[in-house]
Parts: C-alpha cells; structure tokens; sequence
C-alpha cells in the first residue's frame, strides 16, 4: 500500500482568499461573519454569514465559477493525468435563482469539467456529493485511490457559496442562529453559512520524492458511514460519526487514545454537536484533549467545508498551534476541558477532522505529520 500523500492545498474563505489569511485570522480571533448583502433577508430573522469580500461584484459571472478559477490558480499547475473529485454541492444554485434561460451568465457548469480545462488535465474525473461531507468523503476516496496504486495524483476541489436558496432551506429548518455560532457553548442555538472554497493535491511517496513536492501531510487513516437516521437530523447516539472514526483508527493502526486533537464538523447547532461530544465520549471516556470547530469564524461552507478543515488541521500540525473555537463563552459541561476560546500550543503528530452531513453521512480523517 502506497502513502496518501497532501502535497498542495488552497483555501479561500470569508476571512481570506488563501489558507495563509484565513489560519491568521484564525489565531487573531477574527471573524467573517456580517450582514448579507447580495440577497435580501427580511421575510426571515437571519440575517448574516460568512461572505467573501467582491465576489458578488461581477454580475456576468456564475460566483462559484469566480471562486472555481481563483481556487484553480492558486493549485496549479499539477501533472496532466491528475485524476480530478469534484465535492461541490450547489453549484448551480444560481442559475437556478436567476429565472434565466440557457443563455444568462449563470448557466448550469460542469465543474469537473471546467476545472480540468483550466489546468489542462485530461482526465475530468467524478462528481461526489455527500452533503456537508462532501469534500471529507472525496479525501477519503482520494487516499483510497492513491494508496492502492490505481492514481498517483488526485485534485479534491470544491466551492459553496451563501445563497438564498441555500439560506433561506436552512432557515426552514430551523438550523441558523440570529445571534451568534457558539460551537459547543451550552448556549449555542445555531449555525452561519459562508463562501468557500478548497482545492487539495495528493499523491503517493515515490511522486513526491521524483516531483520534489513538500509533503505537507499524510492521511493515515480514512472511514466513511451513514447513521440512516433521518435525512436532515443525526443520530442522537452518534453511532454513524463512532463507525466511520473506528474504521479511520483501524486503517491507521492506532488506537483512540493515540489521538491528539480532534477537528470537529461544530455547526454550533444543538443537535450536531451534543451527537459529536456523545460520539467523543463513546471513543475517548473521559480523556481531556483539544477539540476544536472554526465555522464560528468562517461559517459552515457546505461541500468545501471538510477540505477547508483538512487544509487548517495541517497548518495545525505545521505550526504547533490548535485555534480557538470563535463564538465560545460557556463551554458545555461535556466540552470542558477539550473546547477552548484562545488559541493552544501543540506538539502534536495526528489530528483527527470529521464532517457530517444531511442523509445520515459521516465521514473522518486522520491526518499525521510527516516525518523530517
């Protein structure tokens, strides 16, 4: 079996259009989290997310195909024979907003297709759509891929953004907060949507090594399952997200206590986390170590939100520092201890990162640091 290999990753959010800005803003204590102001919200009480500055400026362009290209040049280049795994999930949300006819500026895109076009792959690759794990399950299926030989270089790309289709169902679903995202806080009530967009490069060792690449990660251990619960609400018990981290320990030989920090999907939703920190205990009992959720500060970003998180867990691991959990003022009882509201000193080697999603999916990575 080959290593799975993250050699390249780029990030664009409400707190910076590249992985640098963002991981700053982070450790500052910054939020990206203001007034909508590309759609109107006066019918509802929501009325804020995670936007990223200008990129609804252009009105003759598709905004996700604007994140789609600024994501693609910040990668590039990458070999030819790259094998491409688009994890998007509303992509073509706005020509659906629009009212057009096939002849608008926001006609339906084939991302795969226009990311192999703009960095000159011939293969275009597969479409995974795993709700807000998307980007998490298609990692999973790239390290698969890679590690059994039939890939040496993979692209996971994805790009979301806040719109009011997107806004207004989860609205609905009385899933967003009026207030603010507190992951974890006993007072949490909620959740804010934000842009966003990732793309992460992986190969194997021996392409690493011939193509000079910095190995910036490797991803131990990968698990994906479905709770098949409720097509919106997770299972309370957190028996989906235990399989899918019990199948990601097993692939990396290592045990839960072996585990350092836990980057955690945190929409700051009551239901989401109380079944996170139940996962947590079901695996970890009463072991007291960092656990960490950044969409207080950069908004849940839907398909790109487990690549983003994977991009940040690896500055974690490359800087010795886990960032605080934005928007936590009273940790619940059960995050005492593990949640924090300022940024920790770590010298850890692996860090696990899950996301969950709509329809029951659960997916989890483990990312180790990679020797010197």
């Amino acid at each position: 079996m080959r290593k799975a290999i993250i050699v390249k990753t780029a990030v664009a959010t409400g707190l910076g259009k590249s992985l640098d800005e963002t991981w700053n803003g982070l450790l500052a204590g910054k939020s990206a989290i203001k007034t909508i102001q590309h759609f109107n919200t006066n019918r509802i009480d929501f009325h804020k997310a995670s936007c990223i500055d200008g990129l609804h400026n252009n009105k003759n362009e598709n905004p996700i195909v604007t994140l789609v290209k600024d994501i693609a040049r910040q990668i590039g280049p990458l070999p030819e024979n790259t094998y491409i795994i688009w994890t998007g999930i509303k992509g073509n949300v706005p020509f659906i907003e629009s009212g057009q006819k096939l002849d608008g500026p926001y006609l339906p895109v084939h991302y795969r297709k226009l990311v192999a076009e703009l960095l000159g792959i011939k293969n275009s690759g597969v479409e995974v759509n795993a709700a807000c794990a998307s980007s998490t399950v298609g990692l999973a299926v790239a390290a698969q891929k890679i590690s059994s030989g039939e890939y040496s270089n993979i692209l996971v790309i994805a790009a979301d953004i806040v719109s009011r289709f997107v806004h207004m169902g989860f609205s609905a679903l009385k899933a967003l907060t009026a207030k603010e995202c507190r992951p974890f806080d006993q007072n949490r009530d909620g959740l804010f949507l934000g842009d966003g967009a990732v793309a992460i490069h992986l190969t194997n060792d021996h392409t690493a090594d011939q193509k000079g690449y910095d190995k910036l990660a490797k991803i131990s251990g990968w698990g994906i399952a479905n709770d098949a619960n409720h097509i919106t609400g997770p299972a309370r018990d957190g028996c989906g997200l235990i399989l899918s981290i019990e199948a990601a320990l097993k692939q990396a030989g290592i045990n839960a206590n072996q585990i350092q920090a836990f980057c955690a999907h945190g929409t700051g939703t009551v239901f989401n986390d109380g079944m996170e920190l139940t996962a947590i205990e079901s695996l970890f009992g009463d072991r007291r170590f960092p656990v960490f959720s950044v969409k207080g500060a950069i908004g849940h970003t839907l398909g790109a939100a487990g690549g983003i998180e994977t991009a940040i867990s690896i500055k974690a691991l490359q800087d010795n520092q886990i960032p605080q959990t934005a928007g936590l003022l009273e940790p619940e009882e059960r995050a005492s201890g593990r949640v924090f509201s300022e940024p920790m000193d770590f010298e850890g080697d692996n860090i696990l990162t899950t996301n969950s999603g709509f329809g029951g999916v659960n997916a989890a990575l483990i990312l180790e640091k990679m020797e010197s």
